[in-house]
């Protein structure tokens, strides 16, 4: 069968700003509320989502407004501009690694819950290779294809959630978020901490705003789209907290899974909601781990720019495999990834301020070659 390619690879900025939702909202979304109870006193934890909420959206913004500066431009090229082509392959290496070991993470975390919840019987490498292989399809093909993927889901997977805040109105306590500003500096820091990695998604505007036609609004679009994913985490925690209260969410796996099984739908005619809400959930760790893939190939592609991205791909995705599989135990996996997206962080933020410094310094002026 030949596979269908779309007349261009150009996308709309209206695109990017439901990517950004789109990859932000993976598997950390299913502990997120778990990870700040742990830090934090009674339902204080999203003063830690809104602060690194507010971050997340200016460095997007910043990092979009660098972006825009190179229309047309990939990250490869403007950051050769910049920084000198030598520096940009190291610079473009460095982000393949740590992008490579975040797709290894979401592949692994989607196997562990989904033998958890809905295949007990089935080993975790069986599911872990065939959420892969799925991921490895996408990725081959049209890398606009992924973001019209990204308009379609979305939708869906926005919609699901409402329902399952929707349906545990009556199991709500506003008594279990008193009292409120208990936790002290170094908690609300923490707090602070695990909201703004849950964020890291925001490093695609400056893979993909290259392929924008018309780039002026792309950063105010852009920060808008984080600010979904930041209204949906502060919605979804006081909702965790306060169904569950603050000591039973802190001991809860995935408090987000655990609010979906405590949905009723009246008349009993689907018993299982929570079956339902993780298979839609699938989608949304799908768009977030075809991303992270994406700019792996991207990355490298942009480096080794007479190999095909197909065979890219297919060396790529036993290492995927490989790197997902090491980990022994929940424990182990939860390190891997929390210190994973750190460095994600942490060397997007270093990286965009280099060239916003350099840029600057150097007097590169926009749509420089």
């Amino acid at each position: 069968m030949k596979s269908f390619e779309y007349g261009d690879e150009k996308i709309s900025d209206k695109e990017i700003m439901i990517a950004l939702p789109s990859i932000v909202l993976g598997v950390g979304i299913l502990s997120l509320p778990k990870d700040l109870a742990s830090v934090t006193i009674s339902s204080d934890g999203w003063i830690g989502i809104l602060g690194g909420g507010v971050i997340a959206i200016l460095i997007t913004w910043l990092l979009a407004k660098l972006a825009v500066k190179f229309p047309n431009q990939s990250f490869f090229r403007f950051t050769s501009v910049v920084l000198s082509k030598p520096v940009a392959i190291i610079v473009s290496l460095l982000f393949a690694a740590i992008w490579l070991n975040v797709t290894a993470f979401e592949v692994r975390r989607i196997a562990d819950v989904s033998k958890q919840y809905l295949f007990d019987s089935t080993p975790v490498e069986v599911i872990a290779l065939s959420f892969l292989l799925v991921v490895v399809y996408a990725v081959s093909g049209s890398r606009a294809g992924l973001f019209r993927l990204n308009m379609m889901f979305l939708p869906i997977i926005l919609f699901i959630a409402l329902a399952v805040l929707v349906f545990n109105i009556r199991w709500f306590d506003p008594n279990q978020l008193l009292p409120l500003f208990k936790t002290d500096i170094q908690g609300y820091i923490k707090g602070m901490h695990a909201g703004v990695t849950s964020y890291a998604g925001f490093v695609i505007v400056l893979f993909y705003i290259g392929l924008v036609d018309n780039p002026e609004r792309t950063p105010k679009l852009a920060a808008y789209g984080m600010c979904i994913p930041v209204v949906l985490y502060i919605i979804l925690f006081v909702m965790c907290i306060g169904v569950f209260g603050h000591a039973a969410t802190t001991n809860l796996i995935y408090p987000t899974i655990e609010l979906a099984k405590g949905v009723e739908i009246p008349g009993g005619f689907l018993e299982r909601f929570e079956s339902v809400f993780f298979v839609i959930w699938i989608m949304a760790i799908f768009n977030t781990t075809s991303m992270a893939l994406d700019i792996v190939v991207l990355c490298l592609n942009s480096i080794f720019t007479k190999t095909n991205k197909i065979k890219i791909v297919i060396l790529v995705a036993p290492l995927v495999y490989a790197i997902g599989m090491f980990p022994q135990n929940i424990m182990e996996v939860s390190t891997f990834g929390s210190t994973t997206i750190d460095l994600a962080l942490i060397y997007t933020v270093l990286i965009g301020l280099i060239l916003f410094v350099m840029a600057k310094i150097r007097g590169v002026k926009r749509g420089a070659k």
